[in-house]
This record gives C-alpha cells, sequence and structure tokens, in this order.
C-alpha cells in the first residue's frame, strides 16, 4: 500500500487478452472491454492502421511457402527413410566394428602386458639364475684356484726337494779339493803332479787332433804362459805327419812349458812329439816306439810318380827324424841302422826306463797326480763333439776288426805304428 493510503489500481496483464487474439486469417480486432485498446494512466490508444493488401498478399504467399516446404520436407524424409535406416544401420555396423576393433585391440594390449608381465618375470627369473650362476661359478673358481695355489705349493715343494737332491748329487759329483798350479811339477817323490791345463793325445792323431790341441795351447797360453801345459799320452800309434809337425811347432811357440807325459804307448809320430818336447815323462813300463816314415800311396802309381813318393816321405823323414837323432847324440843314418839293429821290421821299441837313456824322454816318474780330476768320472760325461775325421770300425772278411784311414793332403803321409794292419787306406 502506497504511503498516501490509496489502493494502486490493478494493471491488466497481456496474458488476459491472449485469448482474444485471432487466429491466421482472422482479423486482429479487440474485444469490447478490453484494457489493452486504453492507454496506460487510463488514455484509449488509438485504432492500429489498415492492413496493405500487398503485404498481407505477401504474408499469405510465405505462408503457403512454408506449408508448401513443410510438405515438401516430409515428403523427402519419408523416400528418405530407408536410406536413413541404412545409414543407421551402417553407422552402427561401423559402431560394432570398432567397438570389436576396440575389443580386439584390448585383447592384444591386455596378451601384450600379461606377454611383457611374463618376460619381465621370465628375465627377472634367468637374471636371479644367472647371478646365482655366476656367484657359483666365482665360488668353484675361488675353489679351483685354491686347490691349484695348493697343488703349485706342493709341486714347488716337490720341486724345491728335487732340485735340492739334484744339486747334493751334483755337488757329490766333484772334490771339495781343487787343482794344484805347480811351476815345477815333479815332486821330491817322483810323483807328477798334473794341473787342469792339460790335454789328451790319444788314438789316430789328424787334423782333428792338431786343432783340438793347439788350440788349448793357445787358451792355456793366453790365461797364464807361466805355468806348465800338460799334453798327457794314454796310447797313440802315431798318424798324420803334417798334423803331428803343427803339434810340434804349436808346443815350440809356446811360452808357456809343455810337459808330455806317456802313460802306456807313444809310436811314431806321437813318440817324436814325446822325444821332442822340453820336458817328458813316462813311467817304467810305458813303452816308446820309433820307426821310419812307413806309408803306402792310396792310387796306382807309375815309376817316377813312385819315385817322387819316395822322396816326398824321406823329406818328412829327415825333417821329423833328424832333431831326434840329435837329442840322441847320433847321426840319422846311425839312428835308422839302430833301428833295424833292435828289430828287422825297423820298429825299434823300448820301455820307459831305457828310452831315457835313449833320451827318448826326460823323466821316469813313480806316479802322477790327477789334480784336474775334480768331477766324478763315473758320472754322465757331456756329449763328446763331433769330429769331421771319426773313426768307424768295421769287420773284415777274416773277421778281423779293422778302421779305414781318413784321407790325407796329397802332399800328407801317415807316420804310424800298424803292425796289425787295424789301420787300412782305401
Amino acid at each position: 500500500m502506497p504511503a498516501h493510503g490509496r489502493p494502486r489500481p490493478r494493471r491488466r496483464t497481456r496474458q488476459a487478452c491472449r485469448g482474444h487474439h485471432p487466429g491466421p486469417g482472422r482479423s486482429r480486432s479487440r474485444p469490447t472491454g478490453c484494457s489493452s485498446t486504453r492507454r496506460r494512466g487510463g488514455r484509449r490508444r488509438p485504432a492500429p492502421a489498415p492492413k496493405d493488401p500487398a503485404t498481407e498478399a505477401s504474408r499469405k504467399e510465405q505462408e503457403a511457402l512454408t506449408l508448401q516446404n513443410t510438405l515438401e520436407a516430409e515428403r523427402l524424409k519419408k523416400e528418405t527413410n530407408a536410406l536413413r535406416s541404412e545409414i543407421t544401420k551402417l553407422k552402427m555396423e561401423r559402431e560394432l566394428i570398432g567397438e570389436r576393433n576396440a575389443m580386439d585391440d584390448a585383447k592384444r594390449d591386455q596378451a601384450k602386458r600379461e606377454a611383457d608381465v611374463k618376460f619381465s618375470e621370465e628375465k627377472s627369473r634367468l637374471m636371479r639364475e644367472a647371478e646365482m650362476a655366476r656367484i657359483q661359478s666365482e665360488k668353484l673358481a675361488n675353489e679351483l684356484k685354491t686347490v691349484q695355489t695348493q697343488a703349485a705349493l706342493d709341486i714347488t715343494r716337490l720341486q724345491n726337494d728335487i732340485a735340492k737332491f739334484e744339486t747334493e748329487d751334483k755337488r757329490a759329483q766333484y772334490a771339495d779339493s781343487k787343482p794344484e798350479y805347480l811351476a815345477k811339477p815333479l815332486r821330491d817323490n817322483n810323483v807328477l803332479v798334473i794341473s787342469d791345463r792339460r790335454i789328451p793325445l790319444n788314438g789316430l792323431i789328424n787334423s782333428d787332433t792338431a786343432d783340438h790341441i793347439t788350440e788349448r795351447i793357445d787358451y792355456w797360453n793366453n790365461k797364464d804362459n807361466k805355468l806348465p801345459i800338460f799334453i798327457v799320452i794314454d796310447e797313440c800309434p802315431g798318424g798324420s805327419v803334417m798334423a803331428g809337425y803343427r803339434i810340434l811347432k804349436s808346443m815350440q811357440a809356446s811360452k808357456a812349458p809343455i810337459h808330455v807325459v806317456v802313460k802306456s804307448f807313444a809310436a811314431s809320430m806321437a813318440a817324436c812329439i814325446t822325444t821332442l818336447a822340453t820336458e817328458s815323462y813316462a813311467y817304467p813300463n810305458a813303452i816308446i816306439l820309433h820307426h821310419q816314415i812307413s806309408s803306402t800311396p792310396g792310387n796306382r802309381l807309375n815309376l817316377t810318380q813312385q819315385k817322387e813318393f819316395f822322396e816326398e816321405n824321406t823329406r818328412w823323414w829327415q825333417r821329423l827324424a833328424t832333431p831326434v837323432a840329435q837329442k840322441m847324440g847320433i847321426s840319422t843314418d846311425e839312428f835308422i841302422k839302430k833301428m833295424y839293429a833292435h828289430s828287422t821290421s825297423g820298429d825299434w821299441s823300448e820301455f820307459g826306463d831305457s828310452a831315457k837313456e835313449l833320451k827318448w824322454v826326460n823323466h821316469i816318474i813313480g806316479g802322477v797326480e790327477e789334480t784336474s780330476l775334480v768331477k766324478d768320472p763315473d758320472a754322465k760325461p757331456a756329449a763328446a763333439p763331433a769330429t769331421r775325421m771319426a773313426l768307424k770300425e768295421e769287420v773284415d772278411q777274416d773277421g778281423r776288426p779293422f778302421v779305414w784311414l781318413p784321407r790325407l793332403n796329397p802332399k800328407d803321409c801317415y807316420f804310424l805304428y800298424n803292425a796289425d794292419t787295424y789301420y787300412r787306406t782305401r
């Protein structure tokens, strides 16, 4: 209620008059008493202007067209219902295919996830097994190393024991004494002291023998040219005059004194080496044999060649026999006469004590001290070096042993005692 105490008049709404609106094609006349014809505030509205026929005709035409379009749309809708149904069906089939594909994808994804999970589980299992195998392998390897180390220790211990035993055996092969070096090796008790400056001369004298002896004479001279060098003859029948002469010249050129010792037998070239040595020794029962050069040509010779061969041997004989005869105090011819006076073969042999009287040897000794033998002689010897003139013993058709003499230089000859024809030429 307003402040001045009077009620406000009730306003009519348009809804109160909606039932009076004319339908399509009807005139829009207002009913009597309708408040809408009046203006607000109690004033009457003016009457609407009359409609334009052209506009009205256009409106009707429009309504007709709208109705016609609606009918056409309904007719088209009716005609396309089958197509829409087919489209709908196809859409649904497509959706179904999509759903199926999605389901297949989901199944594949699920299978892949399950496979990945299974793979991861299998991988983890294999990794665990591999790790376990590695740990077991390391454990076995460590155990093996322990066993190997223990075995190596055992082997090392055994090898050390063997080495110790071998060393002790080797040490036992050597004497505690050392070689004795004397400037005057013959003691007052008539015993000769031989040091390790000794060179053996045994068997047939050839070029190899000369090389062996002369090289050692040079070596011992280079090491010490004051102490004596010993050439020890156990048994030597002689041999090549050229090789023997090389030995003699090496003895004569040596600054260190050369002492030749005959223990058993020295003949021919070996006897010349003994007699012409500055110092020589022999056992009383050792045999020293001198004779003329007796050599057989290796092939058939005519008379002139035989004469030349004889003259060549004669010249060698003069070179070797002359100094021996001079030491004896006789001529060469007298030397030859005495040879055949003692033996029809001309092979003049004497025991050591008699040889001393003939000046074939300087001293007769009662014994020898081999101070160089500090190693057990029964120990395994070192392999002997191969020689180009090694002799090989054979047996002839009569059962007699023999060896072929090596070929000599054409100007060389053998000065050799060979009574049993053990040494033969081809």
